[in-house]
């Protein structure tokens, strides 16, 4: 088989209705992956696995906050595909809130932070474990963010969860090998709708305080998930920064 083909591979994208997910769905199946698509809208997530191209293919609920839904959708993909070889992580949400504003990163928005943006990646690597494990190949991708390494982002805890995920890849890069590898993929700012509030003039003053003069596209952190799961074969437990160099500055 060539390196860069994946046909026969089951991958499950957890959040794989936003625009990482969707685009590392799209550059996965491209290179014959059959792609499990989740999101916690049934219509939207149908919608975007119709976008897919041409293949065995399937929407599925989840949500990332809810480790029952996790362990109930690894027996959904079970059942349907017997096996399991890529788990990427793309969900998560935040929040922007000046860091000194310690007043208003209160406990509930704290807690969930780490629930949806920790936890929930965890739990599912946990709910697919047995299934990635069993054909002795698995790999986990978790998308993290260089908020966890500059300690600036849209805020305290964001940044806090953004390095726990990059010390999970350590963690379980040990625990999980050599049947699974995990690594994390750490873009910058990235031109999607994540963080509420951000505008084209974000982006635009983003891009000019980036090395590489532009922000990053949801197709620059799928190209780096493919690598992962094609040419980087010999990476485990560690951290791929895209962010055109922005973290430099």
């Amino acid at each position: 088989m060539p390196i860069h083909s994946l046909s026969g591979k089951v991958a499950v994208i957890i959040g794989g209705t936003g625009g990482i997910g969707l685009a590392t769905g799209h550059a996965l199946a491209e290179i014959g992956a059959s792609v499990v698509l989740t999101g916690r809208d049934a219509d939207r997530t149908a919608s975007a696995v119709a976008t897919l191209p041409a293949g065995n293919h399937l929407a599925a609920h989840a949500e990332v906050g809810d480790s029952a839904t996790l362990r109930l959708l690894a027996d959904d993909v079970q059942h349907h595909y017997g096996r399991v070889d890529i788990l990427v992580n793309t969900s998560g949400f935040t929040r922007a809130i000046p860091h000194a504003d310690l007043d208003a990163l209160d406990d509930a928005l704290i807690d969930e932070m780490f629930a949806v943006n920790w936890r929930g990646q965890f739990a599912a690597i946990r709910a697919f474990a047995p299934l990635l494990r069993a054909n002795g190949d698995g790999l986990v991708v978790n998308v993290g963010s260089i908020a966890g390494r500059t300690g600036q982002g849209s805020n305290v805890a964001y940044c806090a969860v953004k390095a726990g995920l990059d010390v999970m890849a350590m963690s379980l890069g040990r625990a999980l090998a050599p049947a699974i590898r995990v690594l994390n993929v750490s873009p910058g700012v990235v031109d999607t709708g994540f963080v509420p509030g951000r505008d084209s003039s974000f982006n635009e003053r983003a891009a000019k305080t980036t090395p590489l003069r532009r922000i990053g596209q949801a197709q620059d952190v799928a190209d780096a998930i493919v690598a992962c799961a094609t040419s980087l074969r010999f990476a485990t437990g560690t951290t791929i920064v895209v962010d055109g160099g922005r973290q430099l500055g």
